[in-house]
C-alpha cells in the first residue's frame, strides 16, 4: 500500500468526533477529506464534485446510508462507496451489497484496512474514469471527418 494515497474522500457520518477524528486521520495519509455529517447533505455535495470514494455511515438520523447509498448511485452508479457502520447487521450489509456498495465494514475499523479498502477503491474508480475518456476520444474520432 502507497504511504500517500491523494484520494478525494467524501465522509459521511453522524458522529461528530468520529467525523473529526477519522478524517484528520486520512488527511494525514494525504487524503483530501470532505465531512458530512449528514445524508441528504452527502446527496446534495455528489450531485456537484466527484470523489474517488465514498466512506458512509449506514445508521444516520433523517435520510440513512441505505437511501444516501441509493440517491447517490441513481446520480453516479459508478460511485465507489464504502459502508461503515457500528451497527451492522449480515442483512442490511446484504441489501447495502445489492444496492451498490464496494464495501461493508464494522466500526471500529482497522485503520490500515480502511487505508486498503480505499486504494482499491480508488484504483477502480481511475479505471472507469480511463475508460469513459477513451470511449469519449473515441467518439469524437468517428465524428470528425479526417
Amino acid at each position: 500500500m502507497t504511504e500517500n494515497l491523494n484520494a478525494r474522500v467524501m465522509l459521511v457520518d453522524d458522529e461528530q468526533d468520529y467525523l473529526d477524528a477519522l478524517s484528520a486521520r486520512l488527511e494525514m495519509r494525504g487524503m483530501k477529506v470532505t465531512p458530512v455529517s449528514r445524508g441528504q447533505e452527502a446527496v446534495d455535495i455528489a450531485l456537484e464534485k466527484k470523489f474517488d470514494v465514498i466512506l458512509l455511515d449506514l445508521a444516520m438520523p433523517g435520510m440513512d446510508g441505505l437511501e444516501t447509498l441509493k440517491k447517490i448511485k441513481e446520480h453516479d452508479p459508478d460511485a465507489e462507496i464504502i459502508i461503515l457502520t457500528g451497527h451492522g447487521s449480515v442483512k442490511a450489509g446484504v441489501e447495502a451489497m445489492k444496492l451498490g456498495a464496494e464495501d461493508f465494514m464494522e466500526k471500529p475499523v482497522r485503520f490500515e484496512q480502511l487505508l486498503s479498502r480505499i486504494e482499491e477503491a480508488q484504483e477502480k474508480r481511475v479505471l472507469v474514469i480511463q475508460k469513459e475518456a477513451k470511449e469519449e476520444i473515441e467518439n469524437i474520432m468517428q465524428t470528425k471527418p479526417w
